[in-house]
Order: structure tokens, then C-alpha cells, then sequence
């Protein structure tokens, strides 16, 4: 099976421009493809998870990839699947978050020996004359194509500022420089991304003469249809600091049956043999249970490494086995300060704790029944929690949270 077959048989493939070209770029490894990351936050979330995994993979094949960090196109934002306009960063978050980037990409992306490239788009951007580029650039796309690519049709409503009206031209001259200065002849990037890759392969065609060639990877949606990596509290980040280990494996842990098959396959690096294989012996619930902690499992120790994975396995057996282990639990150690006598009022803990974004989410929690303290339900906003000893909080059916006094 050629690499290629593999990601047609893990569902990954959506758009390509150049099927038959592309195919054996791949499968040679012949492809020095890039994708990009705007820079939006100091962490990578699991939005950008399957664009890291596909990376992965064809560098193992021995493409090279070049990640393409957004200084440049993150100062002004990509308006796709967007109704609102992003919030505008200032250089210096843009500064932080690409190192946080950079950090966690390090885990999928071997860098050494010249095997991957990392670059900022901000040493070319940033030093565009605008006319020169009206000149050079905006003369080559026309304004109605421009209105008719889907990335810009969900702004319509709201106002498609001028701004976010340059982000294509800006992505198109991206690939433009990526293959003339490091003979970068492949984008690729998520559905929601295939307008602005077809710009750059026109201005290389247009400008240089030249075939490059874009392919976009299927969008992580749900089996009712809305992208995945959201929770009650946001996204589900790749950072420990800010989604734990043991949180990213309940995420996972808990998604749909119907979803299971799709994330091994797309998401995992387990062979497509064994999931094709366990695909047709889903027939029970504990069949179903075996193959969502298979899927647990393998992309939090892909994440946060094979010490995280077994302790996040083995919480969530603890917890969920009914033994009371609480020792690889998540937790939150309360400073005494914070506290009146010992006590702490149920909302502020589970604020604290970060279960709950508000009071107010945490009051209509616990008024609905949905918060227990040391196996009792706690019904009453009011009531105050001793942290003297240690506390496990209980929220919905499966979060599981340890809280006690520094």
C-alpha cells in the first residue's frame, strides 16, 4: 500500500488539484509541501491536530515539510468559517505565541538535519511596499472571483472588512515565495482553506509559468456534522497547561460511538489494517468502550508521551472502576488565603477548579443537580466545602476533579 492509498483509506483526502501529480510527488517523496499556523493563541489545540498528524506522516515517508508560521498573515486574520472578525494581536503576542508553537510542533515534527523547515511569513510581509504589491500581486487575481470563494461568504452578514479582504492575496504570495525560495511545490490545509490555496497556485502559474499543487485534508466534524475539540470550557488544547493530559484522554475517551472508527483512522498512527479490522467487531458496548480508549490512549501519548498516556489510563480506570484511587486524578491545589475557616463556597471552587467558566455556569450546575462533593450531591449555591481534607468533585457523569488545601 502506497502512502498515498493510506491516507484515501484513513478518509483524509477532500480536494486536490492535480490528482495523478500529486499522488507521485507523495508516494517518491519528492513533495516539499507546506502548512500554515496563524498564530492566534500560545497554544495548538486539536483543530491544528490533524494537519500536525498528516505532516507526520508524509515526513516519514521522506517528504519534507515546511511549517509556515503566520507573523505576517496573523496581524490581519483569516476571515474562513468566521461570522465575526478575529480580535487584532499586537506583534508582541504574535512573538509569544509563535514560540509556543514552535515547542509543541517539535513533538510531531522531527526539525533535525535539514529533514523540516520552520518559517515566519513576517520576514517577507512585513517588508511589502504597497504598491509594489498592488503592482506585482493584486494585478493578477480578479475582484468577483475573489467574492465568490466560500472562505468569505459567512463574513457576509456581518461585514467583510477590507482588511480580512487581503488575507487570500496574502496567502497566495506566501506559497509564491515558499516555492521560489525553498522550492516548495505543495500546500496543504484544511477544506475550509481551498480558495486561498488555489490563489497561489494561480500567481505561481501566472508569475512564474510554473505547476505547483494544493490538496486540502477533510475537516474534523462530528457525526453531526460540527467541528470537533470543543468542550464546555473551550477548546481542547495540545498545551498540558491549559488541558491537561488527563482531560485531552476524557475528551477523546468521550466521543460519540458513531465517531470512534473516523478519529482512529484519521488521527492515529495505529496501522489501518487493525482499525479496518476492529471496525467490524463493533457490535457491543464494551466494544465500543475497547475501541475509544484504544483512541484515548494513542493520541494522548502522541500529545504528551507514553508517562501521561498510563496515567491518564490509569485515573480513568481508577475513577470509573470504582476504586476511589485518586492519585493520577487532575487537581487543584487551593491556597489557604482563599479561603474562610478551612471552607470554600461550592461556586468559587468550581471556578477555581476551572469545571466551570462562571458563578453563574456553576450555579445553574449545581441547581440542576449536576455537582457531587465526595459522592454527595450538592444542590444548595451556597453551601460551603471544607478543604481541610482532600475533596473529589464530581461533574455530569464522567469529570472528575481533586481539590485540597496547599
Amino acid at each position: 500500500m502506497t502512502v498515498f492509498e493510506e491516507l484515501e483509506r484513513r478518509g483524509l483526502l477532500a480536494q486536490l488539484t492535480d490528482k495523478e501529480e500529486i499522488e507521485e510527488l507523495i508516494n517518491t517523496g519528492k513533495a516539499t509541501f507546506y502548512i500554515g499556523f496563524d498564530p492566534t493563541a500560545d497554544s495548538l489545540h486539536v483543530g491544528h491536530f490533524m494537519a500536525l498528524c498528516l505532516m507526520k506522516r508524509l515526513q516519514m515517508a521522506g517528504n519534507k515539510p515546511i511549517v509556515l508560521l503566520g507573523g505576517g498573515t496573523g496581524m490581519i486574520g483569516d476571515p474562513s468559517g468566521k461570522t465575526d472578525m478575529r480580535k487584532m494581536l499586537t506583534k508582541e503576542d504574535i512573538a509569544h505565541n509563535i514560540d509556543c508553537f514552535k515547542r509543541q510542533m517539535s513533538r510531531f515534527i522531527d526539525f533535525s538535519d535539514g529533514k523540516a523547515l520552520a518559517v515566519n511569513n513576517a520576514d517577507w510581509l512585513m517588508k511589502l511596499n504597497y504598491v509594489d504589491l498592488l503592482r506585482e500581486v493584486g494585478a493578477q487575481f480578479t475582484v468577483n472571483r475573489m467574492l465568490a470563494a466560500e472562505c468569505y461568504k459567512q463574513r457576509w452578514e456581518k461585514g467583510l472588512t477590507f482588511l480580512e479582504f487581503n488575507y487570500m492575496i496574502m496567502q497566495s504570495y506566501d506559497f509564491y515565495r515558499l516555492f521560489q525560495d525553498y522550492g516548495c511545490n505543495m500546500q496543504f490545509g484544511g477544506d475550509d482553506q481551498w480558495s486561498n490555496m488555489l490563489g497561489g497556485t494561480e500567481l505561481i502559474r501566472r508569475k512564474l509559468g510554473k505547476n505547483a499543487y494544493a490538496m486540502t485534508i477533510t475537516l474534523l466534524l462530528n457525526s453531526e456534522g460540527k467541528k470537533m475539540g470543543k468542550t464546555e470550557k473551550g477548546a481542547v488544547w495540545l498545551d498540558a497547561e491549559k488541558t491537561s493530559p488527563y482531560e485531552f484522554f476524557q475528551y477523546w475517551r468521550n466521543v460519540a460511538d458513531a465517531d470512534v472508527v473516523k478519529c482512529l483512522k484519521m488521527l492515529t498512527f495505529e496501522p489501518i489494517e487493525k482499525i479496518e479490522e476492529l471496525e467490524k467487531h463493533l457490535d457491543s458496548g464494551k466494544a465500543f468502550n475497547e475501541a475509544k480508549e484504544l483512541l484515548a490512549y494513542s493520541l494522548t501519548e502522541l500529545v504528551h508521551g507514553k508517562e501521561e498516556a498510563e496515567k491518564a489510563l490509569s485515573a480513568a480506570k481508577a475513577i470509573f472502576g470504582g476504586n476511589g484511587n485518586t492519585e493520577n486524578m487532575p487537581s487543584t491545589e487551593i491556597s489557604p488565603e482563599k479561603l474562610t475557616d478551612g471552607k470554600m463556597g461550592i461556586l468559587d471552587l468550581l471556578v477555581e477548579c476551572k469545571l466551570v467558566p462562571s458563578k453563574s455556569e456553576g450555579r445553574r450546575n449545581v441547581q440542576q443537580g449536576g455537582i457531587s462533593i465526595n459522592g454527595e450531591k450538592i444542590t444548595d449555591p451556597m453551601t460551603m466545602i471544607s478543604l481541610e481534607t482532600e475533596v473529589v468533585i464530581k461533574k455530569g457523569k464522567k469529570v472528575f476533579h481533586k481539590a485540597f488545601m496547599k
